[in-house]
């Protein structure tokens, strides 16, 4: 079941989502030929801090015996990996593409949004697919309208991914936000047979299409968060918080 906000809490949530937008700017700033992964999550943490708020990410834990709380107050994806790359001491190279998750905690509330950034020069087909992903999510976007249900928001994601040669990852999924960082209702990037919910004005989402060049199959490595394609080609991944209103779609993530 999901919940419903007023729209005092979804304002809560905007302020939240102006932080992290702040964050995401200042990481793209930096997202050069020669940093570190580690070194994004360092700025990241230093300005989430410095506005008062605390990353969603740094420390959650899924309650998975023997699994280690996330390390990191980001989730940095180079190239072949799709989502929960833990940042490192390994330096970027020109022509990779980086995927990076934020999330931020304000006031009780969370917002959650993802970018894929070029570091240094990449090539067109890199540059493709992450103008591809981030237009996925527009055309989802068009959907997320009250009487729609979810199914509407997938399959627009997935007919504009395919249509252009890219997969759609299967195993991850956008979700529900607010008080918690992941909420119902499971928002899929692909259709699924369950229509899912009718969208309410008050419904918070985090929509995220995770697209492959290659096949939409991945794998989780040995540290049990990053996953990664089964083929090594390359992902992308965007993600905004969206509110869903009367007077239509309002993205919480982005100014």
């Amino acid at each position: 079941m999901f919940t419903i906000k007023s729209q005092s809490e979804i304002e809560k949530m905007k302020k939240s989502g102006e932080i992290l937008y702040g964050a995401l700017q200042l990481i793209k700033k930096n997202t050069v030929p020669g940093v570190t992964t580690k070194e994004l999550d360092r700025i990241a943490e230093e300005y989430i801090k410095k506005n008062h708020a605390t990353p969603s990410f740094k420390g959650y834990d899924v309650g998975v015996p023997g699994m280690v709380p996330f390390p990191g107050s980001i989730c940095a994806s180079v190239n072949e990996e799709v989502v929960h790359g833990i940042p490192s001491l390994k330096p970027l190279k020109d022509g990779d593409i980086i995927s990076i998750d934020v999330g931020v905690h304000l006031n009780g509330y969370h917002a959650d949004a993802a970018r894929t950034f070029a570091v240094g020069n990449i090539n067109a087909e890199a540059q493709r697919l992450i103008d591809e992903t981030r237009q996925s999510f527009f055309e989802g976007l068009k959907q997320m309208v009250i009487g729609n249900h979810i199914r509407d928001i997938s399959e627009a994601i997935q007919n504009h991914v395919e249509s252009k040669g890219f997969s759609v990852v299967r195993d991850f999924v956008g979700h529900g936000i607010g008080r918690d960082l992941h909420e119902m209702p499971d928002i899929p990037n692909y259709v699924t047979k369950r229509r899912g919910p009718r969208l309410e004005n008050g419904m918070t989402i985090a929509v995220e299409p995770m697209v492959n060049a290659g096949s939409y199959s991945v794998k989780v490595l040995e540290n049990r968060w990053t996953v990664v394609t089964t083929d090594k080609s390359l992902s992308a991944h965007y993600e905004n918080s969206v509110a869903i209103t009367n007077d239509g779609p309002v993205i919480l993530t982005r100014f």
